[in-house]
């Protein structure tokens, strides 16, 4: 009897022990590796019960050289990673599980001379485990943008790594779902040591990461990790709808072309539009409401609707405005420099004329200092207002083609507005009677210089039809139409600059048609360069968007000569691909060709009413 008692004490006392480890044991369900910035992510659905990176160890051995550190209390879900890497630096990363009971899950980097381990960093981003391989050089390590006018940026970037992976049962982990979402194909690499090795090239953005969208009543909330920037949006027609863009972001594959149902009249829907570009489009007849709403970690992002914000849940505390800055590094580039006593939730507002900044959980500012800093500066005419049960409301009237960049402090106590403003035309007064404006139409190549050509379709014909019709179009309101050449003729694009420099328009628009060794690609391409174009290429591109039934590739901010060399608003724009069979055919009927003339002669018209 007494053995019974004995063993049956052992059991229960081996059933507390195995569910108090079970309390402080977290599965890591994820890992991936970050190219730009050098670091592994390694993904925990939950919370860790004791502190995790306080017990992180480097040890470093030889032969070969190599360094690892061990997670204890956790378990490795998915299958074991080997990666193994062509650049220098780093050679491989292996992630396995150590041992069971204690469950320790082991990270090991083998590395040569140009790596040094006493560089790991560990960090936490809510449930991720962030581990720094090295330190990533930025030019301020403080402030993170949040909000850009430009479409496109030399801050954009993707690398370009190859990784060789062990056992075909590794695609349906976290890193191969990531290398599937840029579109690339898993080929056997072919080694007689390793015959089940799989070879990728991973292109990896580093910026942000969309792991959840979640629709909500006012508006739809995107969940990730990492430093959240959104781009202007784009008004849509038929139907009607809004388009924000994120740059340097990858969008989870689960959410990705989901559409979600906000409300009765809303939907949601996002996707990976570019490589390092996420794109989110919500249609509903409230256009001019939704704005983003930036959480004060800047780890989530919600997109509402203005007039549906429960305002009192964005936050938790009160902030106050504790100092008022100011900074021109030139003539035309100025910012406002505004500082917090506690984090901020604010949102973006913006407009062709303003930039509204709301702040959510700020409720006191000193009247009098804000007038007196900013008073005879860039930001005279701004205003700032307390809003009654919503928080504090600041207005920063804008020029047509200003650009604006907001950024956020590490600690989200400090809001830095930058205000890029247009160079001054040559002609400080242009009058809006449409008989008075001046626009050169670019029909691209000519004469030997056919461009694309598939079947014996040319581009120069396409561009040459087109550009005519909107010429007509165009003149038919009253506009005064120049053509850099109106027959099949052979014109450099020194002489086509040279011609629009001695014309001197108003605006400057070149006409392509696009081409790709991928026969699949298709789609509508606006191009721009100097900031003073970037207004003139969205009216165009919004109007071509809404009028061709193509695929919508967006803005791009492109040095072609043309556009580059012209000091008039310039734009080229690609009217879709002649290397596609099905755009092809459409390019040469009619209606697609009356259609792009129409679309074109509407987006100038747009910009002109719009710049007034």
């Amino acid at each position: 009897m007494k053995k019974i008692l004995i063993t049956f004490i052992i059991f229960l006392l081996s059933i507390f022990t195995h569910n108090v480890f079970a309390q402080n044991t977290y599965k890591i369900t994820g890992a991936s590796f970050d190219t730009s910035n050098s670091m592994i992510v390694l993904n925990i659905p939950d919370e860790p019960t004791e502190p995790v990176l306080n017990e992180l160890k480097v040890i470093c051995l030889e032969n070969p050289t190599r360094a690892y550190f061990d997670i204890s209390d956790s378990i490795l879900v998915l299958p074991k990673q080997n990666w193994k890497f062509s650049t220098k630096g780093i050679n491989e990363i292996k992630i396995n599980q150590f041992s069971t009971n204690p469950d320790v899950v082991r990270v090991v980097i083998y590395y040569d001379n140009d790596f040094n381990p006493a560089n790991l960093k560990f960090l936490r981003i809510k449930n991720n485990i962030i581990i720094k391989l090295k330190d990533t050089i930025r030019q301020d390590e403080y402030f993170h943008r949040t909000y850009r006018d430009e479409h496109s940026s030399s801050s954009d970037f993707y690398e370009y790594l190859n990784v060789e992976v062990q056992d075909e049962s590794q695609k349906d982990s976290i890193t191969t779902q990531i290398q599937q979402a840029f579109n690339t194909t898993l080929q056997q690499t072919p080694k007689m040591d390793t015959p089940n090795l799989v070879k990728k090239d991973l292109k990896l953005n580093t910026k942000y990461y969309i792991s959840r969208i979640t629709p909500r009543p006012n508006g739809v909330l995107l969940s990730g990790f990492g430093s959240v920037t959104i781009e202007k949006p784009m008004v849509l027609q038929n139907p009607l709808r809004i388009v924000y863009d994120i740059p340097n972001t990858l969008v989870n594959r689960e959410v990705r072309n989901s559409e979600y149902q906000i409300n009765e009249t809303d939907t949601v829907k996002i996707g990976q539009f570019e490589v390092n570009k996420a794109r989110i489009v919500i249609t509903t007849p409230d256009v001019t409401k939704y704005i983003p709403v930036y959480s004060t970690d800047n780890q989530s992002l919600l997109i509402a609707n203005l007039n549906k914000l429960d305002h009192r849940a964005l936050f938790s505390n009160i902030s106050d405005i504790i100092s008022y800055n100011i900074e021109k590094t030139n003539a035309q580039k100025n910012s406002m420099i505004l500082s917090f006593n506690h984090p901020i939730v604010h949102g973006i507002d913006r407009t062709n004329t303003r930039l509204v900044v709301y702040l959510y959980n700020v409720s006191r500012y000193n009247e009098d200092t804000f007038e007196d800093i900013y008073k005879n500066t860039f930001f005279t005419n701004s205003s700032i207002e307390l809003l009654p049960g919503i928080g504090m409301k600041l207005t920063i009237p804008t020029e047509p083609d200003t650009f604006i960049n907001t950024y956020l402090g590490a600690d989200s106590k400090t809001l830095k507005i930058e205000v890029l403003s247009p160079k001054k035309s040559k002609s400080p007064f242009i009058s809006q009677n449409p008989g008075s404006k001046k626009i050169i139409l670019d029909p691209g190549h000519g004469g030997s210089d056919v461009g694309a050509i598939r079947d014996d379709i040319t581009e120069k014909e396409i561009t040459l039809d087109v550009a005519k019709r909107v010429k007509n179009l165009l003149e038919k309101k009253g506009y005064i139409v120049e053509m850099t050449r109106e027959t099949d003729e052979t014109v450099s694009l020194q002489d086509r600059v040279a011609f629009s420099e001695e014309i001197n328009p108003d605006i400057f628009v070149s006409i392509h048609v696009n081409s790709s060794e991928k026969p699949e690609i298709m789609g509508l391409e606006t191009h721009y360069y100097h900031q003073e174009s970037m207004s003139l290429a969205q009216s165009v591109h919004a109007s071509l968007a809404s009028n061709i039934k193509s695929k919508n590739r967006g803005l791009f901010k492109s040095k072609f000569y043309v556009i580059n060399h012209t000091t008039a608003p310039a734009i080229l724009v690609e009217i879709g691909f002649i290397s596609n069979t099905d755009e092809r055919a459409e390019l040469i009927s009619e209606k697609r060709k009356q259609a792009t003339a129409k679309a074109i002669a509407e987006g100038v018209e747009n910009y002109f009413k719009d710049n007034k």
